[in-house]
């Protein structure tokens, strides 16, 4: 099967000589050069792969990243003009994959893409959880990224429903911010344990819109749990 790469790259010059390397790898290329299209696009086509540059006429990269993951969990990689760690960072804790500094070569692109498309491959997909209570608790799919809480569907980021996951499949067990974040985050080393708190907040007001009762435990200078159901 055909792979479809959608690039969204503002400069002709960099977006042609890129267009020409992806498809003969077989790949099809969607282009746009502008950040509004990019919503409209995926809805049109089955994207396998996005390549997003940060700095575009009509938008942020940045910002267009996080409206992607409010709907889609395709592999996204960034282009950048921007050589700073901190944007660096940016676009990983808001949900890209990877980023290509520019200049870069072609070929550097290719196997970045490839390295992200054989780590998806290999994430093994494995049985719901079903919580054992009545009524039921936890309903964990996998295959569909989704989990429910007390029949209802948890509207998640990325990040949220990785940790969510981690917990889910550990109750009781308490998990320091660090192990939380090799377990939940691509490059961890690229991130700051704080960022862990953020997103467990943001966690606990989901699930208390649903259940008024706190399932999450904070164990003071430690880490979090979450209370068996």
């Amino acid at each position: 099967m055909f792979k479809h790469i959608l690039l969204v790259e503002d400069d002709e010059a960099i977006a042609q000589p890129l267009i020409y390397t992806l498809e003969r790898e077989g790949w099809q290329v969607v282009w746009s050069p502008l950040a509004s299209h990019v919503m409209p696009l995926l809805a049109q086509h089955e994207i396998d792969f996005i390549i997003l540059d940060v700095g575009l006429p009509d938008g942020n990269g940045f910002d267009v990243c996080r409206q992607i993951r409010q709907h889609y969990n395709t592999p996204l990689l960034f282009l950048t003009a921007r050589n700073e760690e901190v944007e660096r960072i940016i676009g990983l804790e808001i949900g890209a994959d990877d980023y290509c500094a520019k200049p870069f070569s072609p070929r550097e692109l290719i196997s970045r893409i490839r390295v992200i498309w054989r780590r998806v491959a290999e994430k093994v997909i494995t049985p719901p959880i079903v919580s054992n209570s009545t009524p039921q608790v936890w309903l964990y799919q996998p295959e569909k990224m989704q989990i429910h809480y007390y029949g209802q569907a948890l509207n998640l980021t990325r990040y949220e429903y990785r940790l969510l996951e981690v917990l889910i499949r550990q109750p009781e067990r308490v998990l320091s911010r660090q192990q939380l974040m090799q377990a939940a985050w691509e490059y961890p080393d690229h991130s700051l344990e704080r960022t862990i708190d953020t997103h467990i907040k943001a966690l606990r007001h989901k699930l208390k819109m649903i259940h008024d009762e706190d399932v999450i435990v904070t164990h003071r200078g430690v880490g979090y749990s979450l209370i068996k159901k």
